[in-house]
């Protein structure tokens, strides 16, 4: 059901500043770049940013193929809703579940993941 991780994700304060700074730690250029995201590429798994007034946490999302089916049976298996599954441009589609001891649970279909399966 879960293939493995996919992306980890960051809330930024000054996301300007922070496209900068990982474009200079990662010495490339982010492989998605928008005014309400920037994604980069490292190792074939995804870096992203988006601006967000609450740093301080990173949201992970496991791949899956066929997301509404994941997302279907999370909530059988106790997990209550959290992130509604939605498209992010570019075919990609995300949600997330809180899984029963509350911790959110991050799924993504993302089409153009180059990592292991």
């Amino acid at each position: 059901m879960l293939l493995g991780l996919r992306s980890a994700i960051y809330p930024v304060i000054d996301l300007d500043r922070s496209r900068r700074w990982y474009r200079d730690v990662l010495g490339i250029e982010p492989s998605f770049d928008t005014e309400q995201y920037v994604g980069f590429d490292v190792g074939g798994y995804e870096l992203g940013l988006f601006p967000a007034g609450a740093p301080g946490r990173c949201d992970v999302y496991w791949g899956v193929e066929d997301i509404e089916a994941v997302h279907a049976a999370l909530l059988a298996r106790g997990a209550t809703p959290h992130e509604a599954i939605h498209d992010v441009g570019e075919g990609i589609r995300m949600a997330s579940v809180l899984e029963p001891g509350g911790a959110p649970l991050g799924i993504v279909f993302n089409p153009h993941f180059r990592g292991g399966r």
